[in-house]
């Protein structure tokens, strides 16, 4: 049995990890460590409430004293998803996500080094790279040149867990993973905005000329993978976890009206985001060369799946796509249609 921490699960990912875990490993043990700020939703995990091998504490990861007493009572692995992580927010106000990203990791890192944890997996993502040019493709020895305030605090955290394994010996693995998708993702990311507005045949803004560049993973695949690396994974490493499917905002935005049906004349251009990295793109033959791991879900099945899942569960989005949400929005579009 594998007595598993995961951190951030009633978030998006998260949540997804906690649920494909038990599924797959039903005599393993998780307990989940969530603050339940707005990205964090407990209805995420119905799947798994009344389930023995799961637990659920709420709390933040930087909270010395709480994170101390639980990892005492010995877990096998740590793996950190709690993160503030919308770089919309980050360029609003910053001081959050360095407290949940930067001291929250610093936290969790001492923690497990206190109570000798056999393995702390950092989710990471892309955005640590920077902006890439084409052609080409970042690898894991590619420079951390993160350029807006999330990313920045994601590659501060990285080099955390890099010197806790150098300095300490704690075994630490980092993995850097491309945009992923799929089922329960907060509606102010790409796909499900594009997804819940068409269906309420609202506009669906994209920023700039919609010419930027994703790699799209299904979240899926990236808990696939994630619990290969737990298993397989050698520590002090660093695993690119990516999609291989390149695709424009616009070009995505497109797939997904011609998938449900809906005009492209919902599509509305809004002023670009400051620092708005133009192309993320991994490169993944290490983890594919190593554990074996490839992404197995293509984008247009798992766009098709996704769709359905928010058309089916429309009571959830409209919950979480409310009030506080909706005045966030309104006010950050009219900043910038003020600016532009």
């Amino acid at each position: 049995m594998m007595k598993i921490l995961v951190t951030g699960g009633a978030g998006f990912i998260g949540s997804n990890f906690v649920c494909y875990l038990l599924r797959e490993h039903p005599d393993w043990e998780v307990t989940n460590l969530d603050k339940l700020t707005y990205a964090g939703n407990l209805e995420n995990l119905g799947d798994v409430e009344g389930n023995p091998g799961y637990h659920f504490v709420k709390g933040d990861i930087t909270d010395r004293e709480l994170v101390d007493k639980l990892l005492g009572q010995g877990f096998d692995v740590v793996v950190n998803f709690a993160a503030e992580s919308h770089v919309d927010r980050s360029i609003l106000d910053s001081s959050p996500f360095i407290r949940t990203n930067v001291q929250g990791t610093q936290v969790l890192l001492e923690g497990a080094r206190q109570h000798k944890v056999k393995l702390f997996l950092q989710v990471s993502t892309d955005e640590v790279y920077g902006s890439l040019g084409a052609p080409g493709k970042f690898t894991e020895e590619s420079p951390l040149l993160p350029n807006s305030p999330y990313a920045a605090s994601k590659a501060a955290a990285d080099c955390l867990c890099r010197a806790y394994y150098h300095t300490y010996g704690l075994p630490v693995v980092i993995t850097r993973c491309s945009n992923n998708y799929g089922p329960f993702q907060f509606p102010e990311k790409l796909i499900p905005l594009v997804i819940t507005n068409a269906l309420e045949s609202k506009e669906i803004p994209v920023y700039g000329d919609g010419l930027n560049v994703r790699d799209w993973i299904h979240v899926e695949d990236h808990c696939r993978a994630l619990d290969l690396i737990i298993q397989q994974g050698k520590p002090g490493e660093i695993y690119n976890i990516g999609g291989n499917c390149e695709e424009t905002n616009l070009q995505l935005v497109h797939c997904i009206l011609a998938i449900m049906g809906k005009p492209r004349s919902l599509i509305t251009f809004v002023a670009d985001r400051p620092g708005h990295d133009r192309r993320y793109a991994l490169e993944t033959s290490k983890i594919e060369r190593e554990l074996g791991w490839r992404p197995a879900i293509l984008l247009g099945e798992g766009l098709r799946g996704t769709v359905q899942w928010y058309i089916q569960n429309q009571s959830w989005w409209q919950r979480v796509k409310s009030g506080e949400y909706v005045e966030y929005y309104e006010r950050m579009y009219s900043q910038r249609a003020g600016s532009g």
